[in-house]
């Protein structure tokens, strides 16, 4: 049947909107290499820079090669925990997905296996980088994708059967993409243990803060400006009218949803700026970034289904749940130089529980029914929405940290018991740059004491 030009002017308009969001997201990572490189120290700025491009280049031939099919492969042998379909891009385009689709959803992928590096930086050997970020963008975070986002996922909002009458709202993946990688960074943290001289002989935190703040608050800039693409182009499409009004589409809640996410991340980023004022005594950039990011983090949830001001409570919370996290993970003697598990753990879980008590069911409805008339559906409980999202919030969050745990836990532990996880202390004190990848990413610190070209190194190696 010959296709109107409407019809075709309208697909146009939304492949466009979708490959820029796609664009948007995909700087995210030279957002996630600035921030991670100023966050460490300058002795492994090299090493943390070429993870990043680890986790695109392995997580782009993974993903085509079976995340996307894991995540949103149907068909008629389709189930709700993993797709079985579309491996190697096998008979796309379909009638359901597209490759500007694919493409968008890659850029989310690799983003997952970002989080986690930076929860093990300073101390993780380079080929232990290649296995977890192939196993993690392949298989772990799909199979999550597929439960809430695949029309076919048992937490989808649209399937057959509601979790609860009502499935999971996680609109651009607090849940799905950042408590994911989060808890893959936790367990990756935990299972290696702290840096060296993190802690002291009485498990006293000494302080190992990051060598670039220029490099943090630009990677954080990045990062917001790509946040644009996450949680706005999760519509997919923008040419979307809503029955009944003459003014509203996809295009409302695309400008809504870019407005909650701006707000949340502000909110969270001043909460920090003064919370920290009061615990540490001055003013610190570094905790802002991060504090910014963890609104961003958590609003991702709901950015798209609740009232601008809800979003500020949003990043208002954020904010607490990232300070009270890190104090928590100091007493522990728990070693995150991103605060990674922190940030995008945290603040994710609190995103899902957020969007379970604050989303208004106008917005609901406009999001996962095209603002379809006479639809109801379960919307936040403190708005009187009853009990349903909430509860099916808590199960994907259950879901999430039980189901990253029993995969990338054992994964983790696999490669500390052959040897291939943990660099020596020799090579964790000379720094990765020197001790891996040839040297330095800069000019040698003056103030540095230890070798400066790899054939010093190797010396140093040889004398000892």
């Amino acid at each position: 049947m010959e296709v109107s030009w409407e019809t075709s002017v309208t697909d146009s308009i939304n492949t466009i909107y979708l490959l820029f969001s796609a664009y948007l997201v995909f700087v995210m990572q030279l957002g996630f290499a600035m921030l991670c490189a100023g966050s460490v120290r300058a002795k492994n700025a090299m090493n943390i820079l070429l993870t990043n491009v680890v986790d695109a280049v392995v997580g782009s031939l993974s993903y085509f090669l079976f995340g996307f099919a894991f995540a949103f492969g149907g068909g008629p042998d389709s189930n709700p925990f993993i797709g079985t379909n579309y491996f190697a891009l096998k008979d796309i385009p379909s009638t359901s997905y597209d490759y500007s689709f694919f493409l968008y959803q890659w850029a989310f992928a690799i983003a997952v296996a970002g989080i986690t590096s930076g929860s093990i930086a300073e101390r993780t050997q380079f080929s232990a980088y290649l296995i977890f970020s192939f196993f993690l963008t392949g298989f772990v975070y799909p199979v999550v994708a597929h439960w809430v986002w695949s029309s076919n996922g048992w937490l989808h909002p649209g399937s057959t059967s509601l979790l609860f009458g009502s499935g999971a709202i996680d609109f651009a993946g607090s849940g799905v993409v950042h408590l994911v990688g989060g808890v893959a960074g936790l367990w990756g943290a935990l299972i290696e243990g702290p840096r060296v001289g993190r802690f002291d002989a009485f498990g006293k935190p000494v302080q190992m803060r990051g060598h670039n703040a220029t490099l943090v608050v630009l990677g954080t800039f990045l990062l917001w400006f790509g946040w644009f693409g996450f949680n706005p182009g999760s519509f997919n499409k923008i040419l979307v009218s809503y029955p009944d009004t003459f003014d509203q589409g996809n295009w409302t809640g695309v400008g809504r949803t870019a407005v909650t996410t701006t707000l949340s991340g502000s909110t969270a980023g001043i909460v920090t700026l003064f919370g920290r004022r009061l615990l540490v005594g001055h003013w610190d950039a570094l905790d802002v970034c991060n504090g910014v990011l963890g609104g961003f983090v958590a609003i991702t949830s709901g950015c798209s289904v609740v009232e601008p001001w809800a979003a500020i409570v949003c990043g208002f919370f954020a904010a607490c749940v990232l300070i009270g996290l890190n104090i928590i993970a100091l007493k522990l003697n728990y070693d995150d130089p991103l605060e990674a598990a922190q940030l995008h753990g945290g603040c994710g879980a609190w995103g899902l529980i957020f969007t379970g008590l604050f989303a208004k069911e106008e917005f609901v409805i406009q999001t996962y029914d095209s603002g379809n008339v006479g639809v109801t559906r379960p919307y936040g409980l403190f708005l009187g929405g009853g009990w349903g999202l909430i509860g099916a919030q808590v199960a994907e969050l259950v879901a999430i940290v039980g189901w990253v745990s029993v995969t990338m836990g054992p994964l983790f532990y696999i490669l500390h018991k052959l040897r291939i996880l943990r660099i020596s202390t020799d090579e964790e004190i000379a720094g990765l740059d020197i001790s891996s990848h040839g040297g330095y990413a800069y000019r040698a610190d003056p103030e540095e004491t230890g070798p400066r070209m790899y054939g010093e190194y190797l010396r140093f190696q040889d004398q000892s």
